[in-house]
């Protein structure tokens, strides 16, 4: 049963902010869908015109057409606005290429992936990478002498900054060519310069340098040793962390949003390399856990929801900002209505806390496992793959440490002694709202808001996964004894469940995420109060149904495993006979190889092993009755076979695993042979 961990290449669950996956594929399709499909041609032939004032419209018009607005965003990218304003950054004239890098950070934000490899490939990095001096020379002036220019000049700067470190921060995502390529131009000092000078720049320029930062430290060599080789890096880091929280600036949301993602980044770098001081701090323990609870905690979804829908009903009394467009009247490409920038507002609440979570899943994905003395594999991390975003990869030598429990425990237990505090913000941040899963026949009415909600409830049940999993792996008398809090969890997880439902529709595509983690979540909460939950007929059937639906290895050794678990509730006679037979089903015979794979297989022979490891138990009928040590007789030489096959170099942990399965089913059924006579 594996945790839940940030995947390498694809961190954000949702890498388009506004989803266009409801709309059906081709441009044909997408001119049927936008509303603003006819100002495209002048924009885009204003684009190469040799008037300065009207490529500079065309820049801001394109910006504006493209947030919010999926079908819009085609049209343009079918276009090829992307080379057009890639080709503007190198303009003649500075106004135009500060418009065209807003409009392809709102593009590299707004259009995910697929537009961040398509600016990589036109060769976007070429007029970054000339910005970037030219930044810093002008920050260091306005830093050494504040009064040189007036504020409004160095608003520009500031904000052409943000742009430019947001697009570096969407194409470090992109893929590992476009990382290498900026790993090769030594961000660091430059980013870090942001954050050290923090006091004299605007809080939304730092937060870019810092969101940049983050993503190139997360499983990034290159960057984590540039960043641990400075002290004075580190010890920036820890003063933001470390700032009063009751201060004027804690309050301000764009500072929580710094505050969170400095703590991952001394997360991603942890643990802190000496001489410094903060050397000998447990990052985790002491400063994400404690720092990053009271953020998960601070948001109602609901209220936040509440405050989408009234926004929306105001933005609709107000005039298009298309209708603004002109050559007499060009608004900035960051230019906000005051109702945008409560929307703004909003979705930044909402992010931050997504940001928090995928913290915390981190940290307890690294809590030291039951097992001492290995050396984590190289691909460990490449768990949660969900909606675009991410699911945990299961393999059997991580459900054989869930089976190891009674081994000595060793190293930070600090998140297994009871039941961890964040646990209830989790369980409030995976109940769906009215925006977090519209059906296509009623798109959300704020797609940005319905993209960051749906993240929170697949990041808050990823982390809920890890929570349960160290709790599992370090199992606790007291929390076992305590029926009515498992309980209590067990009904809150399938609350949110019943609400999200398993019919997926098209742009629906997190709730496929959030099942595929969420198996793992009732997984460990079933070893964690095993016995003690009551099995429904409805939760067994939902169960089997996406273990069935299912063609993945991992999530049906997750569904399996949870199975195995309600099987074992002692008085739940007819649940345990449904459960058994199902598990039966998936064995060889000596005639059929089993029709699931290997690891699934695996998994059952050992469930039923487990199921009926006691005789004296009350569902034990089923096994004498249904003459099931005949059935496990029959498919021994069909396992063996299965065992066999697996290459032991390329596969060694599974292959292991397999071993001793097969080798405990001989024993457990000369043991029950024996018990007959």
């Amino acid at each position: 049963m594996g945790k839940s961990q940030k995947k390498r290449l694809m961190r954000r669950h949702n890498p388009m902010r506004v989803p266009d996956s409801h709309l059906p594929k081709g441009l044909e399709s997408a001119a049927e869908s936008s509303a603003k499909k006819e100002a495209i041609p002048p924009i885009m032939q204003k684009m190469e015109s040799p008037d300065s004032s009207e490529r500079k419209w065309a820049c801001v018009a394109a910006s504006n057409l493209i947030q919010n607005d999926p079908s819009t965003r085609r049209l343009l990218q079918g276009k090829n606005v992307v080379g057009s304003l890639i080709t503007r950054l190198s303009d003649s004239e500075e106004e135009v290429w500060i418009e065209a890098a807003g409009a392809l950070r709102n593009l590299g934000i707004d259009g995910g992936y697929d537009i961040c490899a398509e600016m990589y490939n036109k060769n976007i990095l070429a007029p970054l990478k000339a910005f970037v001096p030219k930044i810093s020379s002008a920050l260091s002036h306005f830093i050494n002498s504040p009064k040189s220019l007036p504020e409004n000049a160095r608003r520009v700067v500031y904000e052409f900054a943000e742009n430019v470190i947001t697009i570096f921060w969407c194409l470090s995502e992109t893929s590992n060519k476009a990382l290498n390529a900026i790993n090769a131009m030594d961000l660091v000092p430059f980013l870090m310069s942001f954050l050290g000078a923090r006091d004299q720049l605007p809080t939304a320029t730092v937060t870019a340098a810092a969101q940049s930062l983050y993503v190139l430290t997360d499983d990034n060599w290159p960057a984590i040793d540039a960043v641990r080789s400075n002290v004075a890096y580190t010890s920036c880091l820890l003063d933001i962390v470390r700032m009063n929280e009751q201060s004027n600036e804690a309050s301000d949301d764009r500072f929580v949003m710094l505050y969170v993602l400095c703590c991952g980044i001394l997360g991603n770098i942890s643990p802190l390399p000496p001489p410094s001081t903060a050397s000998y701090l447990d990052v985790s323990k002491d400063i994400i856990f404690p720092r990053l609870q009271p953020v998960i905690s601070s948001i109602s979804l609901d209220v936040a929801v509440q405050q989408v829908q009234e926004l929306v009903a105001h933005q609709a009394k107000e005039p298009p900002e298309i209708d603004k467009l002109s050559l007499k009247h060009v608004p900035k490409s960051d230019h906000k209505s005051p109702t945008e920038l409560e929307f703004e507002k909003v979705e930044n609440r909402l992010r931050t806390v997504q940001l928090a979570l995928e913290i915390l899943t981190g940290a307890y994905a690294t809590l030291p496992d039951p097992v001492t003395g290995a050396e984590p594999d190289e691909d460990d991390g490449e768990a949660v793959k969900g909606g675009d975003g991410d699911m945990a990869d299961v393999t059997m030598d991580d459900a054989m440490d869930l089976d190891r429990s009674s081994r000595p425990v060793t190293g930070n237990l600090h998140a297994s002694l009871s039941l961890p505090a964040l646990v209830r913000p989790l369980l409030a941040l995976i109940q769906p709202t009215a925006l977090s899963f519209p059906p296509p026949s009623a798109p959300s009415c704020h797609p940005p808001t319905t993209s960051a909600l749906s993240a929170i409830h697949v990041s808050a049940f990823e982390c809920l996964n890890n929570v349960f999993l160290s709790l599992a792996a370090h199992p606790h008398s007291e929390l076992y004894a305590d029926d009515s809090t498992g309980q209590t969890i067990w009904s809150e997880i399938w609350t949110s469940l019943s609400k999200i439902g398993v019919d997926i529709a098209t742009g629906q595509e997190q709730k496929r995420a959030i099942w595929e983690v969420a198996v793992g979540v009732l997984w460990g909460v079933g070893k964690i109060w095993k016995g003690k939950l009551v099995p429904t007929e409805e939760h067994v059937r939902i169960l089997m149904s996406v273990c069935g639906a299912s063609t993945d290895s991992p999530i049906q050794v997750k569904c399996i495993g949870a199975l195995e678990c309600l099987a074992q509730h002692p008085s739940s006679i007819d649940a345990n006979r449904v459960i058994s037979s199902y598990l039966l089903d998936m064995l060889p015979t000596s005639t059929s190889p089993s029709p699931r794979g290997i690891e699934p297989l695996i998994q059952a022979v050992s469930a039923l092993i487990d199921i009926y490891s006691d005789e004296r138990l009350p569902y034990d009928v089923n096994f004498r009755e249904g003459r099931f040590e005949e059935r496990l007789a029959q498919g021994v030489e069909g396992i063996r076979k299965a065992v066999r096959a697996i290459n032991r170099k390329s596969e060694t942990d599974l292959r292991l695993r397999g071993e001793e399965v097969r080798d405990n089913l001989t024993a457990f059924i000369k043991y029950r042979k024996e018990l007959l006579f």
